[in-house]
């Protein structure tokens, strides 16, 4: 009887260690698909978002408008992974996401679309100061003809990247960012490509403005947003992990 009831308690305690395992893995594995990608988060709640924020546009509220696109990207984007795309650089190079390895900072624009009074001398310099810690691309919404043309004025610092419509591979991109938020836009990732930040436009500026006194303006605005994305990179990353 003793060897009969030590052979049944081996066997439970072995059914009892499969079952945990069993629950482990499965617990694991649901971590692992909880991930939310970008593009299925801007999905989801674009279109409440566009309803709302038309509605406060066509009222003349711009205010509410910015702190309704200030409430998706907080609520639903900032956390999500980005997608892994693939960029065309102007200089024929092919730019992984994923191979990076560092925080991004990407801003989109279009050459029809004339960028603001000393912008990019202050994005240069930023650029220059930032070399080691973040990679700067810039995404233009063009062929590659005429982002090449607008890229010659960007510094060897950042990365001048083109998407258009008009190319077979480019279609995810540009209906996953253009088509979604518009240009221009910023986007702050961290090393693993989770949206730390998202920002819309730069400094309006006086056409009377001194241009000196306008890149220092946009210096100074991005160098703000920057640093806070710098200091909230390994936040998120920590959020990330408590949530799994």
């Amino acid at each position: 009887m003793f060897v009969v009831s030590l052979i049944l308690n081996t066997l439970i305690m072995r059914l009892i260690l499969l079952g945990l395992l069993i629950v482990s893995r499965s617990i694991s594995a649901y971590g692992q698909d909880e991930t939310v990608y970008f593009s299925d988060a801007i999905k989801t709640h674009l279109q409440k978002y566009n309803n709302q924020s038309d509605a406060e546009y066509e009222k003349g509220d711009t205010a509410k408008g910015q702190a309704l696109f200030d409430s998706l990207v907080q609520n639903y984007l900032v956390g999500s992974r980005f997608n892994d795309f693939s960029f065309k650089s102007v200089d024929n190079r092919k730019v992984r996401l994923s191979k990076i390895k560092k925080p991004v900072f990407i801003i989109t624009y279009a050459s029809w679309c004339v960028l603001g009074k000393g912008e990019v001398p202050a994005l240069n310099k930023l650029a220059r100061k930032y070399a080691k810690n973040i990679r700067f691309i810039v995404l233009f919404w063009d062929k590659k003809s005429e982002a090449k043309k607008i890229g010659r004025k960007f510094s060897g610092n950042i990365t001048v990247c083109y998407a258009n419509e008009s190319y077979r591979n480019d279609g995810r991109i540009v209906a996953t960012l253009k088509h979604t938020l518009g240009f221009p836009v910023s986007y702050f990732l961290n090393s693993n490509l989770d949206v730390v930040d998202i920002k819309r436009g730069g400094v309006q500026t006086d056409p009377k403005m001194p241009f000196r006194e306008a890149m220092t303006l946009n210096y100074n605005l991005f160098d703000d947003r920057l640093t806070e994305c710098l200091l909230k990179k390994d936040l998120v990353k920590e959020q990330l992990v408590n949530t799994d």
